[in-house]
């Protein structure tokens, strides 16, 4: 039975789901793992893209040549960052819809600090082993965020949520 699964998404943060190349994830890997495929569900808003800049010029604002709006702010949609909405800023988010089927594992959603250390095929192996050896997805989600930052050395902000799909 396919359910449909949609994200709201502003500013910089980027989904990436864990999808297995066959439908019960039979197609195993030397490890004993089938490798799960990361693939990217949404785009950051960043006032460098053709789209979002025709939109802030259009509302009076002006991106730098560091592709920052008034060369200090670098998304272009968000919730907060109230003194840049008079010049383009605006809270609309992206909706991505997709169907759900046996296939989908995992999503990890995250913002630029996790997505600045990590590729998304190199998270979604992460999370992958951690599951693998029976970590709650709280906890999951915890190591992520402590490896992006101890190990990485992630300077950004830096969150990250990981949705886990139940297999009926």
């Amino acid at each position: 039975m396919l359910s449909r699964f949609s994200l709201l998404t502003v500013g910089d943060a980027k989904a990436v789901v864990a999808r297995s190349s066959t439908a019960n994830g039979s197609q195993n890997h030397l490890d004993g793992v089938s490798p799960l495929k990361a693939i990217v569900l949404t785009r950051e808003h960043k006032a460098i893209y053709p789209q979002e800049r025709a939109r802030i010029q259009k509302a009076g604002g002006s991106v730098s040549s560091n592709g920052r709006l008034q060369g200090r702010l670098e998304v272009s949609r968000a919730f907060g960052d109230r003194q840049f909405k008079k010049v383009g800023v605006v809270a609309t988010p992206d909706v991505h819809s997709f169907d759900l089927t046996e296939r989908e594992h995992f999503i990890i959603l995250g913002c630029d600090g996790l997505w600045g250390v990590f590729g998304p095929s190199d998270a979604v192996d992460f999370v992958q082993k951690l599951l693998k050896e029976g970590l709650p997805v709280t906890a999951v989600s915890r190591r992520l965020i402590r490896e992006a930052v101890r190990e990485r050395r992630c300077r950004d902000n830096c969150t990250a949520i990981v949705i886990v799909f139940r297999k009926k």
